[in-house]
């Protein structure tokens, strides 16, 4: 949950690619919407972000999304932005409000909300404008017929995880996750990867989110593992959850690395400690182009004197997006089907593009832990093959 990046750096790093908004997902109709805009004169373009509610955590979210939104406002080659920045507190209702003072002003495309709840308020307000919106959500529920998501998504994870599992002859995949909404949520995006994946999901087994249920669906995972024939172990905690748990206890019954592999759809880089655990050596996770992330976090720090919070790099990557449609040219630049052409963004982590449905796939390296240090064994794509979805 975004909520839980409010806290310490290194914790909010932690729970980026693990957490989820909340809320349920639901069906949708065909985006629309995106007014006509003059590329030829400076678009206005409207960033909202989660600070001016006091509170410490996220006003440096905020600070470090417009940080980061401005040095690609700089960047831009044959583009012009007149970017206005919007705080939200957080708050879905004020986030509503300063939407439609930004479309009022002349904005003729949103970048955020961070929140779901926020996301889902601004892009009802703005609809009846035909204004789209790039939200920093991944949560697959805010998506709607004008809300395009920019956070990473657990399906796109489990998809590459598992096409990579498939190819290296380990595609008999088992799910283990926890029984909370994130892990339902979690669990909702493997099925979904499984379906268009050549890897097979031959068993999913659940655990009550505390130390006594892990213990008790022990012998209920080892027998679904070995009667399913998995050979990939996919876990959906981090190790901010049960993950350091089951890492030392899933060997103990029978379930050991040697034999099976053991994935992950959390960063396990993050915090690095987590890949100190013994069980996890040779476990597979996926995480954006770690040298882009370098050169990002290099520039960044260079600018202002400091880190970006993980977060930030959304902010630039969602004024990059906009910029290469306005570079395109057209007065439909803004509208969802250029924003969802399957050619995707070039982002400061890798390439991304957008769904129909408003989600997100983003090219993604896989690791493997070695030493208690991660190895990049497959490097991420810098482009998307094909013709898209």
């Amino acid at each position: 949950m975004w909520g839980k990046l409010m806290g310490r750096r290194r914790v909010a790093a932690g729970l980026l690619a693990a957490m989820i908004v909340a809320g349920c997902e639901g069906g949708l109709g065909p985006i629309v919407g995106g007014q006509g805009v003059n590329t030829d004169r400076p678009v206005t373009v409207a960033l909202l972000v989660p600070g001016g509610s006091g509170d410490q955590g996220r006003d440096v979210l905020a600070a470090s999304l417009e940080n980061a939104a401005r040095l690609a406002v700089a960047d831009l080659q044959g583009a012009q932005i007149d970017l206005r920045v919007y705080q939200t507190a957080g708050d879905a209702n004020r986030a509503a409000s300063v939407a439609q003072q930004a479309v009022d002003d002349g904005a003729q495309v949103i970048l955020g909300p961070l929140f779901a709840d926020a996301a889902r308020a601004v892009g009802q307000t703005v609809a009846p404008s035909g204004v789209n919106v790039l939200s920093f959500s991944n949560n697959p529920s805010a998506a709607s017929r004008n809300v395009f998501l920019l956070g990473p998504m657990f399906e796109n994870t489990a998809t590459r995880l598992m096409d990579f599992a498939s190819a290296q002859g380990k595609g008999r995949i088992m799910l283990v996750a926890e029984q909370n909404q994130a892990g339902e949520v979690a669990t909702a995006a493997v099925r979904r990867a499984a379906s268009r994946s050549a890897a097979d999901l031959v068993a999913v087994q659940s655990y009550p989110f505390s130390q006594q249920g892990v213990v008790q669906a022990l012998p209920g995972i080892t027998a679904q593992a070995r009667s399913g024939n998995a050979q990939t172990i996919l876990f959906t905690a981090g190790s901010e959850g049960a993950l350091p748990l089951l890492a030392e206890l899933l060997p103990q019954n029978g379930l050991s690395p040697q034999t099976f592999q053991y994935a992950g759809l959390t960063r396990w880089d993050i915090p690095a400690s987590t890949m100190q655990l013994s069980s996890l050596q040779g476990g597979w996770f996926a995480l954006p182009d770690p040298s882009l992330t370098r050169q990002f976090d290099a520039r960044y720090m260079g600018s202002y004197g400091q880190a970006p919070h993980p977060v930030g790099s959304l902010g630039y990557d969602a004024v990059a997006a906009v910029g290469a449609l306005l570079r395109q040219g057209g007065s439909d630049a803004l509208t969802a089907e250029r924003i969802t052409q399957g050619s995707g963004f070039a982002g400061v982590t890798g390439v991304f593009r957008f769904r129909a449905d408003g989600s997100n796939e983003r090219g993604l390296a896989i690791a493997e832990i070695r030493d208690g240090t991660s190895v990049v064994i497959s490097p991420a794509p810098r482009s998307f093959g094909g013709g898209g979805f």
